[in-house]
Formats: C-alpha cells, structure tokens, sequence
C-alpha cells in the first residue's frame, strides 16, 4: 500500500504531540492550574483586564492545546545523568568511543545538543507546568480587593476554592467576590489656593468627571486629573504639575447600607519648586510671551555676541553667517504667539511643524520666566540637516518573471532649495535580472534590464498661485505640496512599457487620526514599445487562441498561419504573423466560422487592443483616512479609507474648445493616444479586536469600483483591480481569481469591479513565533464596461454567488520592525467550478497555495 509521505508525517506529528503527558512533571501532592474563574456576586467576569491581575496563570494553549507545556515535558529531566547512565550500560562502550573519536570529544558529546542542548532548546521554547500555589492565590485575592475598591465597593469580600472534580491531577482556581453596595458621591468640593486656577476651573467645571450621584470610580479621578492638567497648560499655567492635585473622600467607608455616599474634596496645592537646600512654594498664574527667540544654527559653545540678528514681526531670530532661511518659513512653524497666554498645544504644534520641515533635526524648545511678573521667554533652538546627503539602495530580488535580479537605486537630497525648506530629491535606478524565458532572443545571462529616474520637490505648505490657503488648512495641520516626475523603461519585460508619471498634489492632517490626500494633477502615459509580443507574454490567450484555431488548420487560405511543433504534425499558429492573420480572417469572415468562435475571437482580440494600446491617463484624485490606534501596541482600534478619482474631464472640456485628432473608432486623441475616461471610488474597512492581552480578531473589509464613460469603453490595466495573492484571498495566486465564475481565462485576470472581505484570528505559539486562522471571502467582476461574457459580469444581486473563499492558516516571525509570514490558503469555495463541486472540491495540501509576504496582511 502507497502511503503519501506527507500524511505519513502529520500521522507521526500527531501521535507524537497526543502522546505527551500534561501532568508529567507534576508532583502527586501537586496540582495542575487549568482554569481561573472569577465570581463577582455569584455572576461570572469575563473582562480580560479584570483577569489580568491573578498572578498564576494556566499554561498558554494554541487552539486549546497546551502545546509549548508539552514541548517542556518532551525535555529530558535531567540529560547529563541520562548520558553518562547510557554511557556506562555497557561495560566497553565509553571506551570503545574514545578509541574512535578521543576522551575530550567524548565529554563533549555530553554536551552536545542531540544529549543535552536538545532538553535545554526544549525547556526554553517550552513551559512549565503551572503548579498551584495558594500563597500567590492570596496575593491576586488582595489585587481583586484593591481593584473593587477603586470601583467603590469598599467593604468587598474575596475568597477562593480549588474545583478538582474534573481530572486527576488537575484543578480549576475560583475566585469568588462578595461586592456589597458601592459607594457613590455625594458632594464635590474644591480647595485651590491658586486664585488663577480656580477661575479657570470654574469656567469649565461642567466639563468634569467627577459629579454627585456617581459611583466612585479611581478611573474617573484619574481622567479628571489628566483633564484639569491638559486644561491648565492650555490656558496659561506653563509650569503646572499633575502632582499638585489630590482628592480627599470624607466619609464612613466600614458603613452599610443603602446610603453610602461620600463627600469629595478636590485639593490643588501651589506650585512646589526643589533647591538644593529647601523646598519652596509659589502660586500658579497665568504666563504671557513676552519674547520669542528662534535660533537657526546656535551651539551653546558660543555666546550670543557670536550670533546676528533680524527682527521679523514678533520674532527674533539669530543666525551665523549669512541666514540660510527665509524669516516667514521659520515663523510660519511656530505656534507661539507674543502677548498670547501659553498653551500646552501650541507647543507642541511647533515641534511637529519645525520637524515637518525636514530641513531640522528634532527642536529644543526652552521656556524662561520672569522672576517677577508672569512673562515667558520662548527660546527655539534649530539644528539645520546637512543641506545635501547621498543614499543607496541596494536589493536582490526573485520573482516569476526572473529567477535572480539585482537592483541599484542611488539618490540626492537637497533641502532648504529656495531657502523656504522645500525639499528636491532625485533618484534613480537600474535592475538588471536573468530570465530563462525562451521568448527572450538575449542569450546573455542577465537578459532584462530596467531603468528609472523620479524628480520630487516637496514644500511644506499647500501652495497654488494667487490665493492663501493658510486660513483655510492652517499651518499646525502639517501640510505639504508635492510636485514629482518620473520615468522608467523596460527591455525584455512583458510588452517592455515605458512610463512616464507627474503628481501635483497636497497632503494635510488636521489631528493625529486624519489625513487627506488630495492630487490636482496625477498623469500617466504608459507606451509598449513591443506589442507584437502580446502572444508571447499571455500565454493563456495564446493558448485559448491556438485552440480555436485547431478547427481551422486545414483550410488552405491559412495555411501560411501555422507551423509544425518540434517537426510532429502538430500545429499551432505563428507569433505574430500567425496569430494577426487568424484573428482577422475570422473577424472579416474570409472563412466560414461558427458565431461562438467569431465571439471567441473577438474577446481575444479585444483584450489584446487593450492591453497593447498605448494608455493616457490624466486623472485627480482625493482620499481620506481615518484611524483611532493610540500605538503600536493598540490592538483594538479601526481604520477607514476613502478614495475617489476622476480621469478625463478636463481634457474632455479642453476638447470642447479645442478640436482634438479622432481614430477610427472616434476615440479622441492626444499625442495620438487615445485619454481614458472615468470615475472611480473606492471603500476600505479595517477593525482589530483584541481578544486577549496575545490574540487579535482582525477584518478588513474593501469595495471599489471604475465606471468608464465619454471616451473610454474600458477602464486601463494599470487602474484596474486583481484578486487572488498574499494580500488578498490567499487560497488563489495573485491575478488567478475571477472575473465573476470564470476560471484561469487569462495570464493576467483583472476586472473594474472588486467586493473584498478578510478576517483572522491572531496568535502567539512560541515566543516570537505567531500563528492565524484565516477566511479570505470576495472576487471581481466587470460591470458598466465593453465586456459581455455573462460570467464575469456582475449583473445583480445574484451575482454575489459567484464570490469565492478561501480559508487557511499562516505563520509569522515577529522581527519586532518587520513580521515575515508564511499563509497556506485552501479553495473553499470556488465559483468557477459546477455548482454542485464548488465546496471543498479542492480542498487538500497538494492544491494548496502558499503565499509569503512581509508585515499583516491588514
């Protein structure tokens, strides 16, 4: 019987792992920890952040298997007794041993990792058992205690049983909680010596956390804290302390009953200032700009008497030399205002502003006060960038297209061009690849070379001719112009492009969580420079064309269209010659044809004058994003994009007034290539969950759709959506998937219309290792183009049948910057199969798709 190796393998690996024995290295008197539960008033707590605080957890599971605990057994309890016991069992083995290697080499392999590194590899990666231990069970008794008295249950009750009545060996901890009434506040009193600080508490008291009737909670103190401290530096107090407030509850906390209330008395105390003989007390005031200094280049080696000056509105900047910078540059970044109260924002708003620059390493900002009025003195200290750096790039790549490639990418940075910090970089670069393509007539060894240049001026300011857009995105918005060129060029690649692109565009955040994007002007000209390789390079339509031509070989006006394959009698048409001359008898009827090839043929063909015509693309665009991560840690936050982008109405309505050239099929033109037309959004969802403190549920949901009208029938390549790859549904390879229930029609699959859905689940297995579980659900279509084939037209609702899944599971390596994955993706549904084999038809590891990619997909 032929058994596959591959589940011979996974037979073993389960039988191996099924085989460990949990409570191997548990004492008889011992207990294995399998659960923690919490009661609080018999009703069970399921908030992670509550469980947090019991100090002994259970063993970490993966899947419910307890697998880095049997990692842990599986490790020889004590190895180096184990190998001198298997050493000395026969009488003449030790020295048999050192006859053939040496005494040292001997003693070595005691150390060595099949003996002894083995258990220690093991022991790392694993875990040991969680052994109960009820003096560490006391210790989470007491954070419960402390933790429900900061909600307001102050005469709370904890105690604690040890359930058994599972399996030998093993228990589950229950924590049980008696929480009696909470407190709840009665009155709100405040006692601040600041005369200044109580006005302005006063103005905003209404704004608080903390009110009468509400149950005590430390949380509310503590954002009411946060909250008068933020509300403080905003409105003047430069040098407030959040340690100067405290709170004193004034009531009976061992009371019971119905009417437990306390009294709250707010304490904010002056300002307490350290010397080194004593500790002094000041009042809190109010502080004004008296001056503001911006220093564009000074060292503290150098006294002021080294440094010129200029006076530009309420600024004084000082300088060395000759000032590098224009003075509205410098002070348009700054937030500070003479005469103004300070504001903690404001401060702030110049740090980020002066680093948006890019012309300045991070700023030091100082503030001095007047020892006797309340007046402050802004000194900003600049450290300039070098004013030109070099960078290289270099990258060895592989792909389908070329087995090995090697890529070199050198750049210029300018900064400061025009002295109001815009910023210029060039770069360039040139990959050279090998391909053992037979189509490639170069016999070289690196056969295919690419070359680009791009040209980028970035300014920090939203900048369009006669109008000042300051008032309307202000400057703390952090907003930037870019303007940028660039080209490249292909030889040997595909249809070998060659590209020219333009931006004109804005960026501008107004909060940490917002950003807009908006590009006036984004141009693209795409030409192919070899278009009669079309059948070279999409294989499958050649394939699909060569096929119907089978039914054609004997007739004699085609006969000059075919040639032999390998000198057989099998025939198959010429590239280019063959496959034009065929396409064209067909569709002018120089041969009789049935009306299924004739439509064959001419969706061939169509697809081929798409995708060899040369493309134009003269489009705008604007997007939003939308996010509420705090940081990289943040494993429940949300982020929505939208996009919108319109192609072609402004060369549209120049034609208008402007006679523009037409083709044949009345496409109008410019440079003799005919403008793409259309409009296309596009909805992009994504929601973390975190389902623990290790675990993660994450989704993504995308729609998008390119609707082309006025001169365009079709929406172009490189505009259009794929489905299938690494960042998509993983059960299929990128471009394999679609359109609609067909299946593998073209090389490069590709439609106008795409509904996507993803979710995964996170985990860790071990240490930096993490696993997922993943379902990749959507597809594409072509809706509203020149494409009529029902199945891969989304027509209505029904259409939504045709949606594919996939389903799988990943591995991923956590570098800490950069997480390297590894999905496996199975075909769980697939459309273009019969309805009646679409479910798990392929749903097996040797039609599994493996994907590698670099950080989540999502």
């Amino acid at each position: 019987m032929h058994l596959n190796i591959t589940k011979i393998g996974l037979l073993l690996l389960v039988i191996a792992i099924t085989s460990c024995n949990a409570t191997k290295r548990v004492g008889e008197e011992e207990l294995l920890l399998t659960k923690n539960l919490i009661y609080a008033d018999s009703v069970k707590i399921t908030n992670e952040d509550i469980h947090s605080l019991i100090f002994q957890k259970p063993n970490s599971t993966l899947l419910g298997y307890p697998l880095r605990l049997n990692l842990y057994n599986l490790a020889k309890k004590n190895p180096d007794s184990s190998y001198q016991v298997w050493l000395h069992k026969k009488e003449k083995r030790e020295q048999r041993l050192i006859n053939i290697l040496s005494k040292k080499q001997v003693e070595r392999l005691g150390e060595s990792f099949l003996v002894k590194g083995a258990s220690v590899w093991l022991k790392n990666i694993g875990e040991p058992p969680s052994i109960i231990d009820t003096s560490r069970t006391r210790r989470s008794l007491q954070r419960l205690n402390a933790y429900y008295k900061s909600k307001g249950y102050f005469n709370n009750s904890t105690t604690y049983e040890i359930d058994t009545s599972a399996r030998k060996q093993r228990a589950v901890m229950n924590y049980k909680l008696e929480l009696g009434t909470p407190y709840l506040i009665d009155s709100v009193s405040t006692n601040i010596t600041s005369s200044a600080l109580d006005s302005i508490n006063m103005v905003y008291k209404n704004n608080s956390f903390i009110k009468p009737g509400q149950r005590i909670d430390l949380d509310n103190f503590n954002s009411e804290r946060e909250r008068l401290t933020n509300l403080f530096r905003n409105t003047g107090i430069h040098n407030f302390q959040e340690s100067s407030i405290s709170y004193d509850l004034i009531g009976d906390t061992t009371k019971l009953g119905n009417n437990q209330k306390m009294d709250i008395l707010l304490n904010i105390e002056d300002l307490k200032t350290r010397t080194d003989n004593a500790l002094s007390t000041s009042e809190y005031k109010v502080h004004t700009f008296k001056k503001i200094n911006i220093y564009t280049n000074y060292t503290f080696n150098n006294g002021l008497d080294s440094l010129k000056k200029v006076d530009y509105k309420d600024f004084t900047i000082y300088y060395q030399g000759k000032l590098r910078y224009k003075p509205k540059t410098l002070t348009d970044a700054v937030f500070l205002k003479k005469d103004s109260i300070y504001r903690e924002i404001n401060r702030i708003r110049t740090y980020r502003q002066i680093t948006n620059l890019n012309t300045f390493k991070y700023p030091n900002i100082e503030f001095v006060a007047d020892s006797i009025s309340s007046e402050l003195t802004a000194n900003i200290y600049l450290s300039p960038r070098p004013k030109y750096s070099l960078g290289t790039d270099f990258d060895v790549t592989h792909s389908n297209i070329q087995f090995l490639g090697i890529g070199f990418s050198p750049s210029l940075q300018a900064r400061n061009l025009f002295k109001g910090a815009e910023n210029l970089s060039i770069s360039g670069r040139i990959s050279i690849g090998a391909s053992s393509d037979p189509d490639i007539a170069d016999n070289r060894f690196f056969n295919i070379l690419e070359t680009g240049a791009d040209i980028n001026l970035n300014l920090p300011r939203i900048w369009f001719p006669f109008v000042n857009t300051s008032k309307i995105i202000p400057n703390y918005m952090l907003p930037k112009t870019k303007l940028s060129i660039g080209t490249s060029f292909q030889q040997n690649i595909g249809l070998d492009k060659q590209t020219l692109n333009t931006v004109f565009g804005y960026n501008w955040s107004p909060t940490d969580f917002k950003k807009n994007a908006a590009e006036l002007l984004n141009v693209q000209f795409v030409r192919n420079v070899n278009p009669d390789r079309f059948f070279a390079v999409y294989e499958s339509t050649y394939e699909n064309l060569d096929e119907i031509a089978d039914n054609y070989e004997t007739e004699p006006a085609l006969a000059d269209y075919f040639e032999s394959v390998d000198g057989s009698t099998d025939l198959q048409l010429i590239i280019p010659e063959g496959t034009t001359g065929f396409t064209n008898a067909i569709l002018n009827g120089e041969v009789s044809s049935s009306d299924t090839d004739y439509e064959d043929v001419s969706s061939i063909e169509e697809r081929r004058i798409r995708l060899t015509e040369n493309n134009l693309i003269f489009a705008s665009n604007y997007t939003f994003t939308k996010n509420n991560k705090t940081g990289s840690a943040d494993n429940d936050f949300y982020q929505f994009r939208f996009k919108l982008e319109s192609a072609g109405n402004l060369l549209s309505g120049i034609s208008k007034i402007i006679p523009f050239y037409t083709s044949d099929d009345d496409k109008l033109l410019v440079f003799n290539v005919p403008f793409s037309q259309y409009i296309k959004t596009e909805f992009d969802y994504i929601k973390h969950w975190s389902t623990s403190r290790t675990n993660v549920l994450a989704f993504r949901g995308f729609f998008g759709i390119a609707i082309p009208y006025g001169n365009s029938d079709n929406i172009p390549f490189v505009r259009s959506y794929f489905a299938g790859g690494s960042n998509d549904n993983r059960a299929w390879l990128p471009y394999s998937l679609g359109p609609g229930r067909t299946e593998d029609v073209n090389d490069f699959n590709e439609a106008n219309l795409k509904i996507a859905f993803n979710l995964e689940y996170r985990f860790p297995i071990v240490g930096d290792i993490k696993g997922a579980l993943f379902a990749d659900a959507g597809n594409i279509w072509n809706a509203l183009d020149n494409v009529t084939d029902e199945k891969a037209t989304f027509e209505n609702l029904g259409s939504l049948a045709d949606i594919a899944l996939g389903t799988g599971l990943g591995i991923r390596y956590d570098f800490t910057y950069f997480v390297f994955r590894l999905d496996m993706g199975l075909k769980t549904y697939n459309p273009a199969e019969e309805s009646s084999k679409r479910w798990f038809r392929d749903y097996n590891l040797s039609n599994a798709v493996f994907n590698i990619g670099i950080n989540y997909p999502f």
